[in-house]
């Protein structure tokens, strides 16, 4: 009867643990930057101010480089399946709205991944020209060899004098 009762309780917490594994989700979906709303584009049609569509659709996320005759507003969405591994974006969605000389709406444009060139606007780093060296590629060509000795020979120039 004893082993019967513990077989019995074995059996309750093995199935519950694994209901629990089955049930478990561990993977996390972030959604970043601006939430397009269908509504609130129809409100800014071709011809529209460049003040009514600040006033809709609020401040773009970024604008154009060069001029501010574009406005951005760009959203993603980014999953991982646990918390201790690296963001993977799974869609993004970039609306663009282009103005012409007189802050007038020329026309609207929507791009996703599919269309171009991932914004990468969580890393905020800059991709510069040049090669980046490691510290050990740096020691053995011998980057800034010559101007350490340079500063060397001027501190014992000094000493001597």
């Amino acid at each position: 009867m004893k082993f019967l009762s513990t077989a019995a309780v074995a059996a309750i917490i093995a199935s519950t643990a694994l209901t629990g594994c089955n049930s478990l989700d561990i993977g996390q979906t972030m959604y970043n930057g601006y939430v397009l709303d269908e509504e609130s584009l129809a409100l800014i049609p071709v011809g529209s101010s460049r003040e009514q569509v600040l006033l809709t659709m609020g401040t773009p996320s970024t604008t154009a480089t060069f001029d501010s005759e574009v406005f951005y507003y760009i959203s993603q969405k980014r999953e991982r399946a646990a918390a201790f591994m690296k963001p993977r974006l799974v869609e993004q969605t970039v609306l663009a709205v282009y103005f012409d000389e007189d802050g007038v709406v020329e026309r609207k444009a929507n791009y996703t991944l599919q269309d171009g060139k991932v914004f990468d606007t969580i890393s905020r780093t800059t991709p510069t020209g040049g090669r980046d060296l490691t510290f050990l590629q740096q020691l053995l060509s011998g980057a800034g060899s010559a101007g350490n000795a340079n500063a060397a020979r001027s501190i014992f120039q000094n000493l001597g004098q």
